[in-house]
């Protein structure tokens, strides 16, 4: 009798663990929508936009802005770090080669990913390039074939092919006049780079990041992806672009004007709860169900949009065809990343 009430009182404990899991994989997926909304209503501001800008300039603005997230987030997962006892993991962490490899992939998640999708934000809307972007999961099965000789199975497949029609539908036509949105194909295009990059970066990681604390790969993948842009990427776009250092500017001007400043740092601190909350969902509930919840992020970009538009921060439209895809592309990633049947099966 002992035995069995020892064992109830274990499985009710690991079953209510499962069940914190997919509060942390929801509050990953609705973090990321927010730090999206956040970086959009940044970008519209000065010095990150002005109506005298060249093209050009206004993706130098974007790097400078997806920099300035990175580092904030990569700080504010230091100081988490410290406060937890691990800040001396850094230091051991880089020495290894598990560590080496947490910087090659945010080398994909960083400037490749962030970079475009920050570009992404600005040239098509928040959340057309956060559905765009939202077929990682897609691109990560098909890389895995190559890489981690894994196998797709029918399931995926067909969610594979979800993500693909719903990209189609969401990037067919833009919110409102084409007018309002000159550079509306270009940003759709910029928003494929993050899923090809975040794709990369998810297998590097699965690759080689067993033996590394979570919580200071997020803060060394987020640290190192900030000054990659900062040093390297900034200055090269800005010479391709004739632009010279404007992007070094555009940070130092987003730091004296303040205001753009703090809704950076703002996005910074969600999508580092966004990165945290996805490591422990991983933990708590598994890779499939922590992923299902954390690709609804496209999803939770349109209330908070919303939101932040009811409050007069934020001019926000979006087509109803926008909505339509952006919902395929969600269901299309759920059924790549898991069997819809198991999702809520935690006693298993």
């Amino acid at each position: 009798m002992a035995n069995n009430n020892a064992q109830q009182v274990l499985e009710a404990h690991e079953l209510n663990f499962a069940k914190r899991g997919l509060v942390w994989g929801i509050i990953s997926g609705a973090t990321w929508g927010l730090d999206g909304v956040l970086l959009t209503i940044a970008g519209y501001m000065a010095p990150f936009w002005l109506d005298s800008y060249s093209l050009g300039v206004v993706i130098v603005a974007c790097l400078a802005s997806a920099a300035m997230h990175d580092l904030f987030a990569g700080g504010w997962l230091v100081l988490y770090n410290l406060f937890t006892g691990r800040f001396a993991e850094y230091a051991r962490t880089l020495k290894t080669r598990p560590g080496k490899i947490v910087m090659l992939a945010a080398l994909f998640g960083g400037p490749i990913g962030m970079g475009g999708y920050l570009i992404g934000l600005n040239l098509c809307g928040v959340t057309y390039a956060l559905s765009i972007s939202a077929c990682y999961p897609a691109l990560g099965a098909i890389l895995g074939v190559f890489i981690l000789k894994e196998r797709i199975s029918p399931r995926v497949w067909i969610g594979i092919i979800a993500c693909m029609i719903g990209a189609l539908i969401v990037s067919y036509s833009p919110p409102g006049n084409i007018a309002d949105y000159p550079n509306f194909y270009l940003g759709i295009f910029f928003s494929i780079l993050p899923a090809i990059g975040w794709a990369a970066e998810g297998v590097i990681s699965t690759y080689g990041m067993d033996m590394v604390d979570p919580d200071i790969a997020i803060g060394i993948r987020e640290g190192f992806s900030g000054l990659i842009l900062f040093f390297i990427v900034i200055p090269i776009a800005g010479f391709i672009a004739g632009a010279g250092m404007a992007g070094w500017n555009i940070f130092g001007g987003a730091f004296a004007a303040v205001q753009p400043m703090l809704w950076v740092a703002a996005a910074g601190l969600s999508g580092g709860l966004s990165y945290l909350a996805w490591y422990k969902a991983l933990n708590m509930t598994g890779v499939g169900r922590a992923m299902a919840f954390n690709v609804t992020y496209a999803l939770w970009s349109i209330p908070f949009a919303l939101l932040f538009t009811k409050l007069g921060v934020y001019s926000y439209s979006i087509s109803t065809q926008a909505i339509i895809g952006a919902a395929i592309i969600t269901i299309g990633t759920i059924l790549v990343v898991a069997n819809p049947k198991e999702l809520l099966k935690l006693r298993n």
